[in-house]
């Protein structure tokens, strides 16, 4: 394969833009696909999963390639390949866009043009620059009532970047949204045939042609601040040729300066294919994009791999999935050198050998084997044993490790019980499963209760963990109401001395520390900082110390729950040349942690998270009553189309049920969307309330 004429790009939006309308498009363009699957009919191929036909939504991001011949960036009839990932919009599953993102070359982002940007539209863009993701807009459902390009093209500008610069404009709107104007070729197009496959060209409407040279000029003023050698030329011919601007384009696209804005309507088979082409034309291949950095594992510095057969071996693992067939699925993006069926290499992370046992080329939940991924290439393992998401694979001489995914944390928990004994015993091998494939889904036993826990980002999300439970592991289960993720921390600096000493007829144990605990700002997790000199305490017990510090944070002191944001500095101590061990020094130190933090003013602090309410404007005041109540904290508010918009910050323990209540306040005309935000400290009257309910809950 010609690694210049590859494209791994993500489709990824807020939810019900038309992503995976979209997707389906292109794999019938494509020739991928003979017919098109609807998501109202619940034909969707990359939506595989009964409950993503069932919902209409996409859950997990579904993975597929195909080809589009177009020409490249010089002109030339080219044949490329292009690897799909169709990610989901809701919020609850936003760990399969960050974990397709990290491998992700390029990525076109949806927007429902109706509405223009919405907060998961938001979240995904944001996550794109995490990643620096180069990416193209398509604002779709240009045929929809309130569709509205120069709406939506505004909103990008002002919520997303000023850099997103249109080269398309659409022929009439809403119901008489027939084509688009190119403007690099100042040519307009209509789609025709039962599903749009044949494109005519059209002269240019009258009444578009001011606003084509208009848009025209901004392109190509953004396309030359963008390329210093073609602002000598604008600024010299005040112009640039069709192919200044095309190679401009791409060269500001990749870099991440310009954002390329087209538009359609997937659903009416319009605009499509011209996406397909922006796609090949401006998203970055393997080899435009920087190479990947790691750190030998060997020499502990930081080395490159670049997109090339002959590099070193190095594979990413980015998605575990259970397939019903085959068995473990590893989801891989190979970074450099060429890996071959039947063949091993070392997991970076735990330094196992692992069998490349077969290689698959996934299409959705479909699969074609293949005997070996070049570099650049996407591709699923089996048979890999002790691989989890975000883990590094290498040649078996060559060790490196790639920075890996990192995941939020879960926000919401419930207890989940079998309903009989046969249930039982396949329940802990069904969430190890799921858990093994889901990095923001927990699974603990509680000590007091002896409960299973399940942690998620939301009630959509566990709810569809407990329906695949039923469905694809054949249990059933009852389940508790959702319980929030509340966290403790301290807020004032303490210093303490903790002595663990326990004398028996043998051998003893001694543990003795000094140490200082200092409240961290929000989010800034724990860290440990090893102060001591001179031996005072044996290097081999400082690490026995820092375990026995985190242990003691796993509980607080107030409710139980884990303590988070916390520094903890190892000033001093002694030791016994008998009598000391690891496990005295790290039972000294847990122990020693609780009575510092009883010391240090602990408080308990809950998710906040961040809500967008669009509502008519007559139930704006009851709306707005209602957050009120719930100790909302309004950020702004604002207007879209016709509706209102509220942003606000809402605790989670007040948003359970939200959904039907919102319903019925606005007769079901007002929709929601919400993100985890932040943490913050509970007021004192829920904090009183909180700890009584946790302490009554570990009584009992």
């Amino acid at each position: 394969m010609d690694l210049k004429n590859l494209r791994n790009i993500g489709i990824i939006a807020h939810i019900d833009a038309g992503k995976t309308t979209t997707s389906e498009r292109i794999l019938f363009y494509t020739g991928k696909n003979y017919k098109i699957g609807e998501v109202h009919e619940g034909e969707a191929t990359m939506d595989w999963m009964e409950q993503e036909r069932e919902r209409g939504i996409t859950i997990t991001s579904a993975a597929t390639q195909c080809s589009w011949k177009a020409k490249d960036i010089d002109g030339k009839d080219t044949v490329f390949t292009i690897n799909i990932i169709d990610t989901p919009g809701h919020v609850d599953f936003t760990a399969e866009v960050e974990r397709s993102l990290r491998v992700l070359d390029g990525g076109v982002v949806v927007f429902d043009g109706s509405q223009g940007v919405e907060p998961q539209s938001e979240t995904v863009w944001r996550q794109a620059d995490k990643y620096a993701v180069p990416r193209l807009a398509f604002i779709n459902k240009m045929d929809k009532t309130g569709g509205d390009f120069y709406m939506s093209l505004g909103s990008i500008h002002d919520r997303l970047s000023k850099n997103a610069v249109a080269i398309q404009l659409p022929i009439g709107a809403e119901s008489d949204f027939t084509g688009v104007v190119d403007l690099i070729a100042q040519k307009a197009y209509k789609f025709e045939g039962e599903h749009g496959e044949t494109i005519t060209e059209i002269p240019v409407p009258e009444d578009l042609k001011d606003e084509v040279s208009e848009y025209r000029a901004v392109l190509m003023e953004k396309v030359a601040e963008a390329d210093d050698d073609l602002l000598d030329e604008y600024l010299k011919n005040n112009a640039l040729t069709d192919a200044q601007i095309i190679k401009g384009l791409r060269v500001g696209t990749v870099k991440n300066k310009l954002y390329p804005v087209v538009c359609g309507s997937s659903l009416k088979n319009m605009g499509v294919q011209l996406m397909l082409d922006a796609v090949v034309a401006y998203l970055p291949s393997p080899l435009d994009v920087p190479p990947a950095k790691g750190i030998n594992t060997d020499t502990d510095k930081e080395e490159e791999r670049k997109a090339s057969n002959d590099d070193p071996l190095t594979v990413l693992a980015f998605k575990i999935a259970t397939d019903p067939f085959v068995g473990r699925l590893t989801f891989v993006r190979v970074y450099s050198g060429v890996m071959k069926a039947g063949t091993y290499m070392i997991n970076s992370r735990s330094g196992t050998k692992e069998r490349i046992g077969r290689i698959v080329r996934m299409h959705s939940n479909h699969r074609t084997e293949i005997t070996e991924v070049e570099a650049g290439d996407i591709a699923a393992v089996i048979g890999l044993k002790d691989t989890r998401t975000g883990d590094t694979l290498c040649g078996e001489d060559q060790s490196i490790l790639l920075e890996s995914i990192k995941f939020a944390e879960p926000v919401i928990h419930m207890a989940v019980e079998p309903k009989t004994k046969a249930d039982q015993e396949k329940m802990g091998s069904a969430l190890q499963k799921l858990a093994e494939e889901d990095p923001t889904f927990s699974v603990r036993t509680d000590d007091e209760t002896g409960q299973v826990i399940i942690g998620g980002m939301g009630e959509l999300h566990l709810d569809i963990i407990v329906d695949r439970m039923r469905r694809e592991f054949k249990v059933e289960s009852n389940v508790g109401t959702p319980q929030v993720a509340y966290r403790e921390t301290i807020q004032k600096e303490v210093e303490h001395e903790e002595k663990y000493i326990k004398q028996t007829g043998g051998r003893g144990q001694y543990g003795h520390v000094i140490f200082k605990i200092i409240p961290q700002e929000p989010g800034k997790g724990y860290e440990f900082v090893n102060e001591v000199v001179g031996g005072r305490i044996p290097r081999e017990y400082i690490s026995p110390c820092d375990k026995g510090f985190q242990e003691g944070m796993t509980r607080g002191i107030q409710a139980g729950y884990p303590v988070v944001d916390v520094k903890v500095e190892l000033l001093d101590g002694s030791y016994h040349d008998v009598d000391s061990s690891e496990m005295a020094f790290k039972i000294a130190a847990s122990i020693g942690f609780q009575n510092a933090a009883r010391k240090a003013e602990p408080i308990i602090l809950e998710p906040i998270m961040k809500v967008e309410i669009v509502t008519p404007e007559e139930f704006l005041g009851d709306v707005m009553g209602d957050i009120n109540s719930r100790r909302g904290v309004i950020q702004s508010t604002g207007d879209r189309g016709s509706a209102k918009t509220i942003q606000v910050n809402v605790p989670l323990s007040e948003m359970f049920g939200y959904a039907t209540d919102l319903r019925s306040l606005t007769q079901g005309r007002a929709s929601y969307s919400m993100e985890p935000s932040h943490y913050a400290k509970v007021p004192g009257n829920v904090a009183a309330e909180v700890i009584a309910k946790r302490v009554g809950v570990v009584k009992r």
